[in-house]
């Protein structure tokens, strides 16, 4: 039996389920364990490595995702949340640890994971990133320094590809904001501003979503008052940061109990 953990990716063909094999496969610290696609996908059956235009590494694309988490330690997931609710349930059938990097999901979903979290460990976070993180934690405390004289708006950049809106990692950080302020994001959020929609109502934390090309994610937060202005700022310019991200995750996660974590607790942040 090897001593490494064993990983399985979901979503195999995406860009980040390619990334994820590849972090996966120069790890001495983890081993691909399997990769799983839907039913119906044109890699199904194939080598992975050979689906990915390389040579044939030995491990073959899936759809059954139970057979494959049975097999191994833990389970990254980057895809969508229908999917990730459903694979948290088998993950927890495995008590494998459950990466959790899908964005988009909103409250009732978050809810809906956890029944599995009480047979396994799962580990979400909108960003996987080590420094995004950290800005998290800045973006909390500029928050509950500043009084409402000062606006909040936190400003996001993307490829043309990305579906959601704000992104997962612009919500971390107005979740921060909002609870560096001692309030509800769901209160004060202002995401939707198009035509006349009258001047900015003091207190809100305001999202604004740029897409084009292929930018692989920057986040501002901006705090705006009369005659200054701080701006807190991530760029991110390979998504090989998340891929890192996560098996940092599913690698920590090992030895923990059952329960709900995020990068913070990865990070001991």
């Amino acid at each position: 039996m090897s001593e490494t953990a064993g990983i399985v990716i979901t979503g195999a063909s995406g860009r980040m389920g390619q990334m994820l094999i590849k972090t996966v496969l120069e790890s001495d610290k983890a081993h691909l364990a399997g990769v799983v696609e839907r039913e119906g996908h044109d890699w199904v059956g194939r080598d992975v490595g050979e689906a990915m235009g390389g040579a044939a590494i030995g491990v073959t694309v899936t759809d059954d995702p139970l057979e494959a988490f049975a097999k191994a330690q833990a389970v990254i997931d980057f895809t969508a949340p229908e999917a990730t609710l459903a694979f948290s349930k088998l993950a927890a059938q495995a008590r494998a640890v459950h990466v959790i990097g899908t964005t988009g999901m909103n409250e009732e979903q978050i809810a809906q994971l956890e029944p599995a979290s009480r047979h396994a460990t799962i580990i979400r976070a909108g960003n996987m990133s080590l420094g995004v993180n950290l800005l998290v934690q800045l973006t909390k405390k500029v928050a509950a320094a500043l009084d409402e004289d000062f606006d909040i708006e936190v400003i996001e950049a993307h490829h043309h590809h990305k579906v959601d809106a704000p992104s997962g990692t612009a919500l971390m950080l107005g979740e921060a904001a909002a609870e560096g302020r001692g309030v509800k994001l769901t209160d004060v959020s202002d995401s939707g501003r198009d035509g006349i929609t009258g001047a900015r109502k003091r207190g809100d934390i305001g999202f604004s979503a740029i897409r084009g090309g292929d930018i692989v994610g920057e986040h501002d937060v901006l705090f705006a008052a009369a005659g200054e202005r701080i701006v807190l700022r991530h760029m991110a310019t390979d998504r090989a940061i998340f891929a890192r991200g996560a098996l940092k995750a599913a690698l920590w996660g090992q030895d923990k109990a059952p329960g709900e974590y995020d990068m913070l607790d990865v990070l001991g942040l």
